[in-house]
């Protein structure tokens, strides 16, 4: 049961609940409680599982503790204190565990300096960064607040030791649990907390913290698990925001590189002085380092010692460093790619920097709200575009923003693999009946709708019932019992090989790339995931085709002329929400009823301003770019999908306008490939954008029936058939084979390299599919490509829109491609030219564009 809770309680009644000394500090600290004070103290202190979503910055945090602390010290001062653990706070970064200890003990200290004595509460930290005698020192004094990482927190549940001092724990608080909940991380500890609860001597209250909850209610399910009540605290704090689009230069398309490249460094530098702290985010992480390199190289007198670049790539002690100096304010300016987005405590920031569209409103939200981070400051940020298309996603996403419209993250459900996983942790920690293991499964809301079939399919690969994988040296792990329907732990090494093998997270290297025996350089494996026989890359300003993959290494043949199919940088890009998609599409629709209309230029600027908030450069570079596209094709939007198609050289182009983001247009654009390499018996390249894809080969392609053979009943056979032979299914099933245990990392004290695990995967998915080609790890391995890394299921919806007849399909043809298709078809080229020759092909193409449309190099008003 899901309730809201509409009405905050009053100071006086919050101050009556808690311990006076609790409540003094309060007192004196602050003139009044926060508003999710206010909205959430009194369910946490009545024990209520609780949801709070506010803004960053707002004091959630505290929330979440208050009641505990209040608690404790009452207990302290009765000398009721046990040794053992009331709460647990659980962070999706080890970074973040370390920060709330610091903010914790502070108030604490300040307390017990109000009371003039000591309370003996202690909190304590166990991540992956915990030492061995730190644990061993857990285990004699234990925290009275223990602070994790989920992972760390699967295996404190299931040490025999450790787990006695969670017999009886009161709290659990989920903080950042957005991050979480669209990972198998959330996965992992959705049945962690499950496998807890089952073996508690008490009912933990759930506390889950977020800056950016959406679907709020689907999140409160998966917070609490089935049928739990949870009260939901949803407040929308009137925090100022002080939000713009910037575009360096007027015109965004007649312009030469050079010059858009110096008005850039000249704008971020100007914003850079006239604030004390800026943190710049960039949506890649060799992105992060070139903005560093340059504005020490162009500003030399500016920038030395007092600007840093932060990201994953960079060792521990280095990010630990940088964060230091953060918060003593040594640094004028911060750079990072994803790294600093949730929220560790990095000092005062006055302005948040983004380098084009962070692609959700979600991210952009919790991005822009680490400036201005304390609850009565102004959020400033600041979103600086380089193309158009960039410009008209910015805007959209900024209205919603500042509407304070969140877009959905994707809970992933039935993980088949993480199942197998936390089926043997749980086996190694008790013997239980089948049925109370299922009933405790689906309490999990990612498992709530896991059939038993598939429940027995796993208990059946754990158990051993599949003799032929033992040639595969995959055990079983565990026994079941049908007379007594119990199952346990099978060998003195299950705990041991559990423990050195959980998590969700996979290994990844580089992969070696090769011409027969001589070594090329190297490629990263999300790279490789996209690749199939035939595909063209760059590297090391070289082409190279690419032939076939064998462990972690990938085959090519350097005998090419054709120009490349993947650019090398898409791995690392950040895929447009589906929901924003939406939106930008929407609004295409709107700003086309206008010049069907042959609304005024005025008009519509006037329309582009109150939509989107831009500044007069930004609208007017809005308002040519949908014009152009509208005078010279059809614009296309919500409700209409363009495909259209030009010749270039001796090949055919075909592109689809399909604004539904990439992992959407992933499923689509492969999709159609299949059919249409089906019905022509050809190979068909492909490329795909947040914008759209396109399809392209020597041959005509019957593109125009593409959407006849293409219905939404069948998208599961027909993508399942498409990505059978993929590299992306070969590398996603070792994942699952890592997660599942039939891949161990660790095994009697020796580390399983990459490479070698990959060349187990590839011998153990032959020796599936003789199995089964619906073997649990292998069907798991497919939902974890169709569904977590692409986006099959709003594919469905927006086929099934088609077939209603609410998604027209229209075709053009010409010499030229579209404006809007300019970007899609440099894509592949980009690695191949310098960013001066893109910037002045995409001139040459707009001037050609102009000149087609009869407007004789300048748009008429």
């Amino acid at each position: 049961m899901l309730t809201y809770i509409r009405k905050p309680a009053e100071d006086s009644e919050i101050h009556k609940i808690l311990n006076p000394i609790v409540s003094t500090w309060f007192k004196k600290k602050f003139p009044e409680f926060s508003l999710p004070q206010k909205y959430a103290l009194m369910s946490i202190h009545n024990k209520n599982n609780v949801l709070v979503s506010a803004t960053t910055g707002s004091g959630k945090t505290l929330t979440a503790f208050s009641s505990i602390l209040s608690e404790l010290i009452t207990l302290s001062e009765a000398g009721l204190l046990e040794a053992r653990i009331y709460a647990v706070y659980i962070s999706p970064l080890k970074a973040l565990s370390n920060d709330i200890q610091v903010n914790l003990q502070e108030p604490l200290k300040e307390m017990e300096a109000l009371a003039k004595k000591h309370f003996n509460i202690r909190i304590g930290v166990r991540t992956g960064d915990t030492t061995q005698s730190e644990k061993s020192g857990m285990l004699k004094n234990p925290p009275h607040i223990l602070i994790t990482t989920p992972e760390s927190f699967s295996l404190v549940i299931a040490s025999s030791k450790f787990k006695n001092h969670l017999a009886k724990v009161q709290w659990i608080i989920i903080d950042e649990i957005h991050a979480l909940a669209d990972s198998k991380r959330g996965v992992h500890l959705s049945i962690a907390l499950e496998a807890l609860q089952y073996t508690s001597k008490s009912q933990p209250t759930r506390i889950g913290l977020s800056a950016t909850t959406e679907p709020i209610e689907e999140i409160a399910k998966f917070l609490v698990g089935k049928n739990r009540g949870c009260a939901i605290a949803k407040i929308d704090l009137d925090k100022k925001m002080d939000m713009k689009v910037l575009c360096p230069v007027p015109d965004l398309i007649n312009i030469t590189h050079e010059v858009i490249h110096n008005e850039l460094y000249k704008l971020l530098d100007a914003l850079i002085q006239e604030h004390k702290t800026t943190l710049i985010f960039t949506n890649t992480r060799s992105a992060t380092e070139r903005v560093v390199h340059h504005l020490k190289e162009k500003f030399p007198r500016k920038y030395t010692e007092n600007i840093g670049a932060h990201h994953g790539s960079l060792s521990k002690e280095h990010r630990l460093k940088l964060e230091e100096r953060m918060r003593k304010g040594d640094l004028k300016a911060i750079v990072c790619s994803t790294s600093l987005e949730l929220g560790i405590d990095i000092g005062y920031i006055d302005l948040v920097i983004m380098l084009g569209s962070p692609k959700s409103v979600a991210r952009a939200t919790q991005r822009a709200g680490r400036a201005g981070h304390k609850l009565h400051d102004t959020i400033k940020a600041r979103l600086i575009v380089q193309d158009r298309d960039d410009l008209v996603e910015s805007g959209v996403l900024l209205k919603n923003v500042i509407e304070r419209k969140i877009d959905s993250i994707h809970i992933p459900k039935k993980c088949l693999d993480v199942l197998a996983q936390q089926i043997f942790g749980i086996a190694v920690t008790q013997r239980i009946k089948l049925k109370d293991l299922y009933t405790l499964i689906t309490n999990s809301y990612c498992y709530q709708n896991l059939e038993f079939k598939e429940f027995m399919e796993v208990i059946e690969y754990l158990s051993g019932e599949y003799s032929k994988l033992e040639d595969r040296h995959v055990y079983a792990k565990i026994w079941y019992d049908p007379e007594t329907g119990e199952i346990g732990k099978r060998g003195r090494l299950a705990r041991v090989l559990y423990m050195t093998n959980i998590g969700t997270i996979p290994d990844e290297t580089y992969i070696q790339v090769k011409i027969n025996d001589q070594v090329i350089g190297h490629i990263d494996e999300a790279f490789l995931e996209r690749l199939k026989r035939g595909d063209v890359f760059v590297l090391g300003g070289q082409r190279y085709e690419f032939l076939y993959a064998r462990g972690m290494t990938a085959q090519v043949n350097a005998s090419v002329v054709r120009p490349p199919t993947i650019p090398s940088w898409f791995s690392e890009m950040l895929p447009l929400n589906f929901d924003l998609a939406m939106d930008i599409s929407r609004f295409r629709r709107l700003v086309n009823e206008k010049f069907q209309k042959n609304s005024s230029k005025q008009e519509i600027i006037g329309f582009i301003n109150s939509y989107m908030y831009l500044d007069k450069n930004a609208s007017e570079a809005v308002f040519h770019y949908l014009q152009e596209q509208f005078l010279f094709s059809q614009l296309p939007h919500d409700k209409k999908i363009i495909i259209e198609s030009y010749k270039e050289d001796d090949k055919k182009f075909y592109i689809f306008h399909t604004l539904y983001g990439r992992r959407v247009n992933d499923v689509l654009s492969r999709a159609s490939a299949y059919i249409l390499g089906r019905l022509t018996h050809t190979d068909i390249e492909l490329g795909i954008s947040d914008n759209g894809f396109y399809l392209a080969s020597e041959k005509q392609l019957p593109v125009e029936s593409v959407f006849q053979h293409l219905k939404s009943s069948e998208l599961d056979e027909i993508m399942k058939l498409s990505i059978d032979q993929t590299e992306v299914l070969k590398r996603r099933f070792r994942h699952c084979a890592m997660r599942s245990l039939m891949i161990l990392r660790t095994y009697m004290g020796r580390t399983k390299r990459v490479g070698r695990q990959q060349v187990s995967s590839m011998l153990l998915l032959n020796a599936v599919k003789r199995i089964s080609n619906d073997f649990s790890i292998l069907k798991e391995a497919r939902r974890e490509v169709l569904e977590d890394l692409m986006d099959i299921g709003n594919a469905k919806l927006i086929l099934q829109q088609i077939e209603k007849n609410n998604i027209k399909i229209a075709h053009t043809s010409g010499r030229l491609p579209s404006p809007f298709a300019f970007n899609l078809v440099l894509q592949g080229h980009l690695d191949f030219m310098k960013l001066e020759d893109k910037t002045e092909f995409l001139r040459r193409m707009h001037q050609m564009v102009l000149a087609k449309i009869g407007k004789n190099n300048k748009i008429e008003d």
